[in-house]
């Protein structure tokens, strides 16, 4: 560690915000604007999608005027959900003001992704929490985060760790995306099937004709140092990985998580959260309830339950359904679940299209569990080469 030196981040980079861009700027299709929102939900897994754009020609006068990011870059959200830091890549946005800070301009004592992998450590996190202000709306602020301190490693061993680091999340970024790819395929195949070639001679059925909703009820706190796997909202939404938590850490009942099941979110049905649970599945696996466990009368029908759920239509459905005080607490009751309805010459013709999409979905579901003990790697890593603890060796020529 003799080698290693302390700097203040500011003095390494130049740390600022963006231009404000006012509401009547957006326009329906141009140049990406990402917000807090996009930049989370991209740590989590996915692409990054917005409903956000501003103009080619504004894009280009700020890019003029004050500079945009450019590849290497980092934000980080400074507002609410703290610390989530993103890396830019060869793409064109601008951001919103406030709630990100970006940081730029990198000198020869920092490596950006060395950076990147820091902000994300448990010795990043914590130092980030320090300097954070406010108690009921935290932020991190431009000055604060200029004074934080940082313990580096010369360059060539900052991207060597980097380097080891960013090949597992290279990793996990390529299943992310062939899951999406899977999922995308056996749902176009289901619009094909039962939505493009639909007549109306076929008969008419509804889901609780093929499947039953399963209510055992589980009280982790009667098993105070039992290891549960916990499939919350947070967890669906933090990339689908059950949380797992001591008993006497969940206070309330919980659901069972049965094989070959499919937990449907009926929280605010316009926001999908659809889960499906194949083989790897014990008793241990309990669920929120705030998730309704979906069970197929036939295996056979697993997988068309699970395209007919994530459907447009069906989520349009439950969004007319539900009901609620407020547009973020809206809720739909299990009885609207198990009566959406659904045509099909045949139940043989469910059962066929099942067995065809199986093996996507088994596929969905190795890469799933790849996932997370790549991530586990990964965070294990993580903590030992940020403090030196592990070295990475480098080949000197």
């Amino acid at each position: 560690m003799s080698e290693w030196k302390e700097f203040k981040l500011g003095e390494i980079i130049e740390i600022c915000s963006s231009k404000r861009i006012f509401y009547k700027e957006y326009v329906s299709i141009g140049i990406p604007f990402y917000r807090s929102k996009e930049i989370i939900e991209k740590h989590n897994g996915k692409t990054i999608s917005t409903d956000l754009f501003i103009t080619q020609e504004r894009f280009d006068e700020l890019k003029i005027k004050f500079g945009v990011p450019q590849k290497g870059d980092i934000l980080l959200t400074s507002v609410g959900t703290l610390g989530v830091p993103y890396i830019v890549q060869n793409e064109e946005f601008y951001f919103k003001d406030g709630n990100l800070t970006w940081f730029k301009n990198f000198n020869s004592n920092l490596d950006s992704l060395f950076l990147y992998y820091y902000l994300l450590s448990p010795r990043g996190k914590g130092e980030l929490e320090m300097s954070a202000i406010g108690s009921t709306q935290p932020a991190l602020t431009i000055s604060g985060l200029r004074e934080l301190k940082l313990t580096l490693p010369p360059l060539p061993e900052q991207q060597a760790i980097a380097e080891v680091l960013s090949s597992l999340d290279d990793k996990i970024d390529l299943l992310h995306r062939q899951n999406q790819t899977l999922e995308q395929m056996a749902e176009t195949l289901f619009r094909q099937w039962f939505i493009e070639e639909a007549k109306e001679e076929w008969k008419l059925f509804k889901i609780k004709d093929i499947a039953i909703h399963k209510k055992d009820s589980v009280n982790p706190s009667k098993n105070p140092f039992g290891e549960y796997k916990h499939f919350s909202l947070p967890a669906f939404d933090s990339g689908k990985k059950p949380q797992v938590e001591l008993g006497n850490t969940i206070h309330s009942n919980k659901y069972r998580v049965h094989k070959n099941s499919i937990l449907v979110s009926k929280l605010n049905p316009r926001i999908p959260r659809i889960w499906l649970n194949l083989k790897h599945v014990d008793e241990m696996c309990i669920c929120s309830t705030e998730f309704q466990v979906i069970h197929p009368n036939r295996i056979d029908y697993l997988g068309f339950l699970f395209c007919l759920l994530k459907s447009d239509d069906a989520v349009a459905e439950l969004e007319m359904s539900a009901s609620g005080t407020s547009g973020s607490h809206q809720r739909v009751r299990p009885e609207d679940i198990l009566n959406l309805k659904f045509s099909t010459p045949s139940l043989e013709r469910v059962q066929e299209f099942s067995q065809i999409i199986e093996p996507l979905l088994s596929k969905n579901d190795q890469n799933l569990r790849s996932i997370i003990n790549l991530e586990k790697q990964r965070d294990t890593l993580l903590p030992k080469l940020m403090s030196g603890e592990v070295r990475v060796k480098i080949d000197k020529e």
